[in-house]
């Protein structure tokens, strides 16, 4: 049996939280897939290409983690790729209220897509997308909260 896991997500940067939750992750599937969705309600800063460079770079080392894009629902594209898990990670209540909220619309429009969630790590629960592009737009230093793989990007 070959377990496959979606981790959706816009990506606008990666960061250490999210690799975190992939590598964690790991030893529960066989394969995982991080896939850029297209969001009908977020601007992204990055451009999309550079975003997918981004990820693999920073999972280049496994061989069992592929990196895709997609548009449209995260459930049909579990359902044209075959996959039945849906990884997601949480750092806080709000976070965890949401991602229960998109579960239960998920496993109504497809019952056989699982989400699993995982909590992030104490020290992975402040590092945001949102956080690290706000401190990038006043000028900070950003590369303690980005992968090491592309860390010398932002220097």
């Amino acid at each position: 049996m070959n377990r496959t896991a979606l981790y959706p997500g816009s990506f606008d940067p990666i960061t250490t939280g999210h690799v975190h939750i992939v590598e964690r992750a790991l030893p529960l599937f066989d394969h995982i897939v991080v896939a850029i969705g297209s969001n009908t309600q977020k601007k992204c800063r990055f451009p999309l290409e550079q975003r997918l460079r981004w990820i693999e770079a920073a999972f280049s080392q496994y061989k069992n983690v592929e990196v895709a894009t997609y548009e449209g629902l995260t459930t049909d594209f579990c359902h044209e790729h075959h996959i039945d898990y849906l990884l997601r990670g949480v750092r806080s209540t709000t976070d965890y209220a949401y991602e229960e909220q998109l579960g239960a619309i998920n496993r109504l429009i497809a019952p056989n897509v699982e989400t699993v969630i995982l909590m992030a790590a104490p020290e992975y629960t402040a590092i945001s997308s949102t956080m690290v592009r706000e401190l990038l737009a006043f000028g900070h230093d950003v590369r303690a909260y980005l992968p090491p793989a592309i860390r010398n990007e932002f220097d």
